[in-house]
């Protein structure tokens, strides 16, 4: 029986528990016919997943998960296939910031640029 992904905010960790997954990968074909772009939605709406499954596409660290995206939609786009796993990511979260003061926001604002920092 599939796992209803209630709550997983990660592409591979969705992926790999063969959970019901409404094919959103044609995303990455718009992203890549933008030069500037901003995505809105509102909460509860798969920002964060969909941001996931652009790391997941695009990072050059993740070259050993480009499983992921076989047989789905953006698998038969061979022009955007030639862009998967060739580029340097970041993929920064601002969900876990709370609404505190500006001061304290701004401090962890600067540690999760510094973590990011570390890792590369």
């Amino acid at each position: 029986m599939k796992l209803i992904p209630t709550g997983i905010e990660n592409f591979k960790t969705l992926i790999d528990k063969n959970a019901y997954y409404i094919d959103k990968t044609n995303f990455i074909s718009e992203v890549l016919n933008e030069q500037v772009a901003l995505y809105t939605r509102p909460r509860r709406f798969g920002k964060t997943l969909n941001m996931s499954m652009l790391y997941y596409f695009f990072s050059n660290k993740e070259k050993e998960n480009s499983y992921l995206f076989d047989g789905l939609s953006i698998s038969h786009n061979s022009e955007a296939m030639k862009h998967q796993n060739q580029y340097p990511v970041i993929f920064l979260s601002l969900k876990e910031m709370t609404n505190s003061s500006y001061e304290r926001q701004l401090n962890a604002f600067s540690n999760i640029i510094y973590e990011l920092l570390e890792k590369t």
